[in-house]
């Protein structure tokens, strides 16, 4: 049966209303989610202002964030400290790189004790703690251009701002992308706020854990509700990427002694409070332990935190991640309409 013109015209017609009926759709459930997201985060925001945490340890002195910052703006002439002062400009923070960076590894966890600050950040490194952490692999690629020749463009991406505000990228700098990394395949601590990993602790023949064991460095970093929100397309937190990609089983000890004394129950390294390094199974970092210049911030706090606000912090976290989901099938849906319509003027 042979179509008229006119009934390909029509079938063209019933097409494109069906995508824009689609899309229609779509805005509107992309709406109602984020209105719903709004309003939560407004309640939370609330809940954030009547009840300001303090905090003090023994010293008197306190590693913030912005303490974390300032150590990194230092690096003048790295890429770490080029995309933080980018960030805090308002006139380059809506690049494409920006927003597609969460930010550096240094700034996006914070721990509860200087003692576990040091041997963590000493653990991964200068490079590693200075490293740039983005969502996709756009983002990576809109950090550095190249010419014809393969070469760096130091007019271009990060180099490009770097060398507008007098600053030049000495070498290379570590990037690292979420949707690129293996995630934790397992299941979190039932009903734990910061959705730590069920990772099995290390036993011995009489089931208890070896003495001085404290846990899992992935699972003794702490995120801020911001980041704890955050989900990759793939829907995975923080936590099970980039820093089970970081630590992976990497143990935790009170002192060296008890470190060495679990030796047969360390896999993948383990560290101790007071500056004990096993880097894995059969390679020690002996020495004293160095004096770290850029280190994860501490916990600003404790509070008692109401199982509502934990539920709905996790109800936030999951709505941003339907949202980005929703835009995606939008795009997908416009990109069919666009389509549609330019098949529909060929056949004219």
């Amino acid at each position: 049966m042979n179509l008229s013109d006119d009934d390909i015209t029509e079938s063209f017609k019933d097409q494109i209303k069906q995508h824009e009926d689609n899309i229609d759709f779509l805005n509107s459930q992309s709406n109602r989610l984020t209105d719903t997201v709004l309003d939560l985060q407004v309640s939370l925001g609330k809940y954030h202002s009547a009840n300001v945490i303090k905090s003090e340890n023994g010293n008197g002195a306190f590693h913030t964030e912005e303490e974390t910052v300032e150590q990194i703006l230092k690096k003048e002439n790295s890429a770490a400290g080029i995309f933080c002062w980018i960030k805090a400009n308002t006139q380059t923070s809506n690049l494409a790189f920006v927003k597609d960076t969460l930010g550096v590894v240094a700034t996006l966890a914070k721990v509860e004790s200087d003692d576990l600050s040091r041997i963590l950040s000493e653990y991964l490194g200068l490079e590693t703690m200075l490293a740039i952490v983005c969502s996709t692999n756009e983002g990576v690629k809109a950090l550095e251009k190249y010419d014809t020749e393969g070469a760096v463009n130091c007019n271009g991406g990060l180099h490009g701002i770097g060398s507008s505000t007098g600053k030049k990228i000495n070498g290379r700098f570590v990037v690292i992308c979420l949707e690129d990394l293996r995630p934790f395949v397992g299941r979190f601590v039932d009903n734990d706020p910061q959705k730590k990993l069920a990772i099995p602790k290390p036993t011995l023949p009489n089931g208890e854990c070896p003495p001085g064991f404290l846990d899992y460095a992935v699972n003794m970093i702490h995120l801020d509700s911001n980041r704890l929100s955050f989900l990759t397309a793939g829907g995975h937190g923080l936590r099970e990427t980039l820093f089970y990609s970081l630590f992976s089983h990497l143990q935790v000890y009170k002192t060296r002694d008890e470190m060495l004394l679990a030796l047969r129950y360390i896999n993948d390294g383990a560290v101790s409070l007071d500056g004990g390094m096993i880097k894995k199974c059969g390679i020690f970092a002996l020495g004293s332990r160095q004096d770290v210049e850029v280190k994860f911030p501490l916990i600003s706090g404790e509070s008692d935190v109401p199982p509502d606000y934990i539920e709905a912090e996790d109800v936030v976290r999951k709505l941003k991640w339907e949202t980005t989901k929703l835009a995606a099938d939008i795009q997908r849906e416009q990109q069919l309409l666009d389509l549609r319509k330019g098949n529909s003027i060929s056949q004219d």
